[in-house]
């Protein structure tokens, strides 16, 4: 068993990354020592790199929460979400963890909101467990990570995406009330999420589904992944309305599902839901606040939702997702050719330009 790996490590935001070795422990009982063979990145951490999400004493860590690999050890009584004996050898996903003590994990029963909560950036990569996110040949995955055996006929780029942008999208349609046959949904954003939430719509049922965002490149992938018309976010806000209004009769959108955030998309999701429709708040992440016409929501009788990722059952479903329609999206579009990490540096920061949708960091490549 290694004693120690290789890592990517973020030591200043906008800063290159490190490659450094790093401890790696043991497994204790509960916890699985892994192989990575695949790590997605996802916006989050662009903008962790980037600065716009930061944290007291927070660096240096190891950026990465989408990835599968390959099970090197493991420690006493660990097993999967679903009770199954993980093995060494053994091909697994997991969530981040909790502590299924709190009220959240324990009242609620909703683990996305733990107090404790361990997500990809709760880690400094000098402490213990050191190694716990993607960009790294190994990583330590903890007690309380909830863990999943994967199936063999879903592609690690899949699986790897499930860990978060595909559990975030299936949670948001959960939490909206499901997308019925016909419908109209307007999705905000042509990122990872968008263009995956427009792919969900479409294959749950909906009639019209019209993406929001930009570039144009960006655009252009909704409409192959089942968009059925575009809005540019080159336009001023009321443009942007008033394109929606056209483009669905006057009537508006039955669902709006927020992946963008930004400082009008509260004002234009509200204008682009029709009576009665809902409204779902997923990307409109950080303190800065977003302006809502509350007598609009009023008005309509909108319902107007929060979505926050999502946990182990969400993962499932997204794994499964995949599975049922494999052949009937152009996934692999959605990933970029994979890179070793010496070039993870370079992948987070083409995402920050808009350069590639999901860059993917093979850690066994040099």
């Amino acid at each position: 068993m290694p004693t120690h790996t290789e890592a990517a490590v973020l030591t200043g935001h906008h800063a290159p990354l490190e490659l450094r070795e790093l401890p790696l422990p043991a497994p204790e009982p509960g916890a699985a020592l892994v192989r990575l063979t695949c790590t997605t990145l996802c916006g989050t951490d662009v903008h962790l790199w980037a600065g716009q999400m930061s944290f007291p004493g927070m660096l240096p860590m190891v950026l990465g929460h989408e990835m599968v690999g390959e099970v090197v050890a493991i420690g006493p009584g660990t097993t999967d979400t679903l009770g199954r004996e993980i093995k060494p050898g053994d091909r697994i996903g997991w969530s981040e963890s909790v502590c299924g003590k709190c009220f959240g994990c324990t009242i609620l029963r909703e683990p996305v909101a733990c107090e404790s909560r361990g997500y990809g950036f709760l880690q400094r990569a000098d402490r213990f467990p050191y190694t716990t996110g993607g960009l790294a040949r190994h990583c330590y995955v903890t007690p309380g990570a909830a863990k999943l055996l994967l199936p063999d006929d879903v592609e690690d780029s899949w699986a790897s995406m499930s860990g978060c942008a595909g559990k975030t999208v299936l949670r948001a349609v959960a939490r909206s009330g499901g997308i019925r046959p016909n419908a109209t949904v307007v999705v905000q954003g042509a990122g990872a999420l968008g263009v995956f939430a427009t792919a969900v719509a479409r294959l749950c049922g909906a009639g019209t589904v019209i993406t929001v965002g930009g570039p144009g490149s960006r655009l252009e992938t909704a409409l192959r992944f089942g968009a059925t018309a575009t809005v540019s976010v080159d336009t001023t806000p009321e443009e942007r309305i008033e394109r929606v209004q056209e483009l669905t009769g006057g009537r508006g959108a039955d669902h709006v599902f927020d992946f963008a955030g930004g400082p009008t998309i509260g004002e234009e999701a509200v204008a682009f839901a029709a009576q009665r429709g809902t409204v779902a708040i997923v990307g409109s992440t950080g303190p800065a606040p977003s302006p809502v016409p509350l007598g609009t929501v009023m008005g309509k009788e909108l319902t107007v939702v929060g979505s926050l990722n999502g946990d182990i059952a969400d993962y499932h479903h997204s794994v499964e997702f995949f599975r049922a329609f494999a052949g009937r999206m152009p996934w692999g579009e959605l990933f970029s050719p994979p890179v070793g990490l010496s070039g993870a540096s370079n992948a987070v920061e083409s995402m920050s330009r808009l350069g590639e949708l999901k860059a993917v960091i093979d850690p066994r490549l040099p």
